[in-house]
């Protein structure tokens, strides 16, 4: 049997057990082995809750243990280039929370350090490893939609704590860095090209930097439209859906982005209307799998980091375009901007 990949936490962040300690244990060949944090005793406190056998003091202290394969990043957005780019020359392969960086520039130069250590750099938009990312691409490019006009994709979700890390410029917080990244991933997805434009932004603010919901337009090449509305102050639970509208037919896709939660999707096309229910397979477990096949050398991933750049370009330009400066805008990566 080959050894496990053995991966080590940097922060004990709340998504850390979704994301990847329940994946872990039941996936055959990983291990979660160590968890650094900026306080030790809090580290100390979540390896006794979770198991993890080794807490290391600092998370420099961590990149040096050469008993770690791969790392999970989940530390707030603007710390993630810093980490990220500290890991990979470490040796280590690396597994960053979504969005990538805190802008376009820290995420290109994040793919630049991955490109020279050799390591393995992969954003965690853990949608796009489930099945149904595949399926609805593979309707849009079936062809029995006619020509693509126009690609929509929301999330809303309630965050109302102001005290919340999203409220948090400094820490490159807003809507459409923590919701508006899925959005902007999912319309690029289906829509199988990048906006050549933003041709409306519209943002409700919680303060000058900081978006709680922003509404963006799109132009892609040949007239195809786009659209994404994401909010942090919604008055339902959950409000995630896609559309697709082409020539000779529509796709609705209902929760694209939350499994195992319920989804499902619907085509009407010249043949009719058809509905499809999506696998009840969870899409944290999928992106682990994929990403220890990736760091095994055994598959590529299904997606690459190119696309994780791409989307915070597209989102550093809807800030843009709300009149709001991009996040980190002022700092090297990990910095403050203000």
């Amino acid at each position: 049997m080959l050894e496990p990949v053995r991966i080590g936490v940097l922060g004990a962040a709340w998504i850390v057990p979704m994301a990847l300690l329940r994946p872990a244990r039941a996936l055959p060949g990983v291990a979660v082995a160590a968890v650094a944090a900026r306080d030790p005793r809090r580290a100390a406190a979540f390896a006794r809750r979770h198991s993890i056998p080794r807490v290391h003091a600092s998370y420099a202290d961590l990149l040096d243990d050469d008993q770690i394969d791969a790392v999970y990043v989940p530390l707030p957005n603007s710390l993630h280039a810093e980490w990220s780019i500290r890991a990979l020359p470490a040796g280590k392969h690396v597994l960053c929370e979504k969005p990538l960086a805190a802008n376009a520039r820290e995420a290109e130069e994040m793919a630049a350090a991955a490109r020279a250590s050799g390591r393995l750099l992969c954003e965690a938009m853990h949608y796009r490893f489930h099945p149904l990312a595949a399926r609805m691409q593979q309707i849009v490019q079936s062809g029995c939609l006619g020509a693509i006009r126009h690609v929509r994709a929301d999330l809303c979700l309630p965050i109302l704590s102001p005290r919340n890390i999203r409220y948090r410029y400094d820490l490159a917080g807003g809507a459409t860095m923590d919701l508006g990244c899925y959005a902007i991933n999912l319309m690029r997805h289906l829509a199988g090209a990048e906006p050549v434009r933003v041709t409306q932004a519209r943002a409700k603010r919680a303060s000058a930097q900081i978006d709680r919901s922003m509404t963006a337009d799109f132009e892609f090449a040949g007239g195809t439209t786009g659209r994404i509305v994401c909010s942090m102050c919604s008055w339902r639970l959950l409000d995630d859906a896609a559309w697709v509208e082409g020539e000779h037919g529509t796709l609705r896709v209902f929760n694209p982005y939350r499994m195992p939660w319920p989804s499902w999707l619907r085509v009407r096309d010249p043949h009719g209307t058809h509905y499809e229910k999506t696998p009840r397979q969870r899409s944290y477990a999928c992106q682990l799998r994929a990403f220890v096949a990736a760091v095994r050398g055994e598959a590529d991933l299904p997606v690459d980091i190119a696309d994780a750049v791409a989307t915070m370009r597209v989102i550093d330009a809807v800030y843009a375009r709300a009149g709001m400066k991009p996040r980190g805008c002022a700092g090297s990566p990990g910095t403050a901007a203000e």
